[in-house]
């Protein structure tokens, strides 16, 4: 079977995607309201799924899945297989129990509109009101001392007036003191219903959150997973081995597991899978209607290796010298801070976990480990062009001070897919979409206007041949795949750079790599207060 995080698609699996598609479009000419609900939701954005898998006897099969739930429809739809776990029937434990939860949420908004608001304000009410008389006498009493500091200063003041203000300072203290304890007194029944309403209030959200977790132990222990051995696995003992501990939401709900469970409970072998987005894009992924995807990794790598124990998987997939680094590495300046070097498409900047040979330890295999070479910044694997190392820790310190106050100017050239010109789009302008990691599909990023960080790019398109656009890119931010997100977004410029295995089209003739360069670094150097520029000629 080929390897679910690293393929691409057989003619098995387009063949079948391509005969759900035309099904699809059968359905949009439905009147059942259920076709035209399950074409409107996959059309806000589904991942679909297809695996061939064969009988004892040879016959081959297909099996389609969708990901996740269908709004009404939960985890049923004719044609595609069911869920792994159906926790969903009406009757059953789940439902009856996220129905209570969702009465206890009723109750405890209830509680807190209603009589614990009613508390609050009257406890407010009357601490505000007391508060006010309390301030009032201190004024007076202010007033007071005043008048008396003025007498005193006159010398015609006699004895006996002079012990009456005394008198006088220490009644009004005394007072004082009388007030505020008589306003605690009053105070003190509103501070206990108060009290009283919190505690309620955090005991029934308690329970709530004790339910919840109940519940969801619950169902991570009965949600069992086959695998190719035929044993089973609950999902919670396939998570307690990785870092995270327990499942993220949704797992065990996208469409591998699905179309492997299904398979192995009819008994059939699987032999190819492929994941396609149908659609739009959405919460802020980069995704192509039509294009196929590898299973996400957040999620889906601990599942999977439980589920495909016992079935023979592909290796990743392999791409050839020429396409990895389309020549060696080049230094194209150096001195006793730093050096500038042309990295080839392909390669690594730091060391990665794969072992295949980085730019920082190709320069540390020439310069010895005492220049302590460190890379300053760093570029895509599969971007090509100028990148900076600096020699000593001091060096790299300037450096990458440089770098986050945006004092080095960075020019990129680029091949986009499509004709800026016939999409409407202005000839330069500026992007500007937050960026933030996908952390269950890992190392992709999406954007993000919450949680994301702020990612800028000046853009000037400098020709179109052939149905794509050459542009030059200016970051003036440095988030990860910036220029790939930004390229591939709808909310950007909505055309992929040519090449982009993560956001674009996989396997075209034409891009054998990525069509991004680092053409161009220009920046002072604090150090020797000298002023450096570097280009590259683009290699595409």
């Amino acid at each position: 079977m080929n390897n679910p995080f690293d393929y691409l698609p057989d003619a098995a699996c387009e063949e079948a995607f391509e005969k759900l598609v035309d099904r699809i479009d059968t359905l949009k000419r439905s009147s059942r309201a259920e076709d035209i609900n399950f074409c409107r939701e996959i059309e806000e954005g589904k991942m679909l799924g297809v695996l061939i898998a064969a009988a004892d006897d040879g016959v081959r099969h297909t099996l389609y899945a969708f990901s996740g739930q269908l709004g009404n429809e939960g985890f049923h739809y004719p044609g595609f297989v069911g869920p792994v776990f159906d926790y969903l029937q009406p009757d059953g434990y789940f439902k009856t129990k996220e129905a209570d939860i969702i009465t206890q949420n009723i109750s405890i908004e209830a509680f807190e509109k209603g009589e614990f608001s009613r508390l609050q304000r009257a406890y407010d009410h009357e601490r505000e009101e007391l508060e006010a008389q309390i301030r009032e006498y201190k004024e007076k009493c202010l007033r007071s001392k005043l008048e008396r500091d003025a007498k005193r200063e006159s010398e015609d003041i006699s004895g006996e007036e002079r012990g009456a203000m005394i008198r006088q300072s220490q009644f009004e203290k005394a007072e004082l003191r009388r007030i505020k304890k008589r306003a605690a007194s009053r105070l003190e029944p509103y501070e206990s219903a108060l009290k009283e309403g919190k505690a309620h209030l955090e005991g029934m959200k308690w329970k709530r959150r004790s339910d919840s977790e109940a519940l969801q132990e619950w169902l991570f222990s009965n949600f069992m997973l086959l695998n190719g051995r035929g044993e089973s696995r609950s999902l919670s003992a396939v998570f307690s081995d990785t870092p995270m501990k327990v499942p993220p939401s949704g797992a065990g709900e996208c469409c591998a597991p699905k179309l492997l469970q299904a398979a192995y409970l009819r008994g059939w072998h699987p032999v190819s899978i492929a994941e396609y987005w149908y659609g739009k894009p959405k919460g802020g992924e980069v995704r192509r209607h039509g294009e196929h995807y590898p299973a996400c990794r957040g999620k889906c790598l601990p599942v999977l290796t439980w589920m495909l124990a016992g079935i023979e998987v592909e290796p990743p997939l392999e791409r050839s010298e020429d396409d990895v680094c389309g020549y060696n590495p080049e230094i194209v300046f150096e001195n006793q801070w730093f050096c500038v070097v042309e990295k080839p498409s392909g390669m690594l900047s730091v060391p990665g976990k794969g072992g295949a040979l980085s730019l920082q330890e190709w320069l540390e295999e020439r310069y010895g480990a005492e220049r302590l070479v460190r890379m300053a910044h760093r570029l895509d694997q599969d971007t090509s062009g100028l990148i900076i190392a600096t020699f000593g820790s001091e060096p790299l310190k300037v450096m990458q001070s440089l770098f986050a106050t945006g004092k080095v100017k960075k020019t990129y050239c680029a091949v986009l897919e499509g004709d800026y010109e016939a999409k409407g789009i202005s000839r330069r302008g500026r992007i500007e979409l937050p960026l933030l990691p996908d952390w269950l599909d890992r190392p992709r990023q999406k954007v993000d206007y919450k949680d994301g960080k702020e990612a800028m790019t000046d853009y000037e398109f400098i020709e179109v041949s052939e149905g794509e656009s050459r542009v030059i890119f200016h970051p003036l931010t440095g988030r990860t795949h910036q220029l790939r997100v930004h390229s591939a977004s709808a909310s950007g410029l909505g055309m992929p750079i040519v090449g982009d295995r993560l956001y674009g089209r996989k396997g075209l003739e034409n891009s054998t790599r990525l069509h991004l360069h680092a053409h161009k670094i220009e920046f002072t150097f604090p150090i020797d207060g000298m002023s450096y520029s570097f280009e590259s000629a683009v290699p595409f």
